[in-house]
């Protein structure tokens, strides 16, 4: 439950232009869509998976992992985790029953497989975008647990994109197509309260100190 006073005393705090910021970017935030790194070993390909995710308004990264644990690159991700959750999974067991009770179908992004090419992707449905390793890809655990899979047309020599890059061309195709259907995309409105909390206590100089001053007087 949101204590929506402490909210309001909390965005007293805040300049009106990070105010309308905040409002704005949270109505463009989806929960529709969400992205999974298996086991990415070099640091700066996770963190600008996770740039590209609060660029286009996905607000969930989850992270797997099972071989490789990095901290999260701060520059390449330039301040990005601070506005987009982060989920860390050790196996990938765990994150596909985790995903999946939450209801997304997992998809496999792999050139490798015909079964839908990006422009075709049905976007109406709650998904999660799967990226692999550098080198080998995704792995075969994925692979078998995959609802379907998912590929971006190329027409070169190369048959394969940096996972940071193709992150960023997925997740600019689909969410420019999602907010173009009758899908309920958007954050709810619980979502977006604990969110502006959250930002807030990221944002504001001594929070705890002001938070508890304010129950103080309550």
């Amino acid at each position: 439950m949101i204590d929506v006073k402490l909210l309001q005393h909390l965005e007293t705090y805040l300049t009106e232009q990070r105010k309308s910021t905040f409002l704005r970017v949270l109505s463009q935030r989806t929960k529709h869509f969400t992205v999974a790194t298996e086991d990415v070993y070099q640091l700066h390909n996770t963190s600008a998976v996770i740039r590209s995710c609060d660029v286009f308004g996905v607000q969930e990264v989850n992270i797997i992992e099972e071989q490789n644990t990095k901290r999260i690159d701060r520059e390449i991700a330039m301040g990005a985790q601070k506005w987009v959750d982060l989920n860390r999974y050790h196996s990938v067991k765990e994150a596909i029953q985790d995903l999946k009770a939450k209801g997304y179908q997992i998809v496999a992004t792999t050139p490798h497989e015909n079964d839908s090419l990006l422009e075709d992707f049905d976007v109406r449905k709650k998904s999660c975008f799967f990226f692999g390793r550098e080198m080998s890809g995704l792995s075969q655990e994925v692979i078998d647990a995959a609802d379907c899979f998912l590929k971006i047309p190329m027409v070169g020599f190369t048959e394969s994109l940096n996972i940071s890059v193709s992150a960023a061309i997925i997740l600019q195709d689909v969410t420019t197509r999602l907010k173009r259907t009758e899908v309920a995309w958007q954050l709810s409105e619980t979502e977006q309260l604990e969110k502006r909390l959250d930002w807030c206590k990221k944002t504001i100089k001594s929070y705890k100190q002001i938070i508890e001053r304010f129950y103080q007087t309550q």
